[in-house]
């Protein structure tokens, strides 16, 4: 299969190499060069930030936690 390189570099995947691959937006690819090849590694589903966000509920607000770690004064 073929992709074109846009002006900023960019790389349409096709949509049979994602679906094959199981490819979905928010994945994380790594590219790597082995000699004049260009290969990208599957890493993951998501960023590791973005998988642990909003992991925490809280039972006071930002401002609240934020107000009582600096104290009143």
């Amino acid at each position: 299969m073929k992709a074109r390189v846009a002006e900023r570099g960019q790389v349409t995947i096709p949509k049979a190499l994602r679906k094959k691959l199981g490819i979905k937006p928010g994945m994380i690819l790594d590219f790597q060069i082995k000699k004049s090849t260009l290969i990208a590694v599957k890493l993951g589903e998501r960023d590791v930030i973005d998988s642990v966000y909003g992991c925490l509920k809280l039972k006071k607000s930002t401002n609240q936690l934020i107000k009582e770690l600096r104290g009143k004064g």
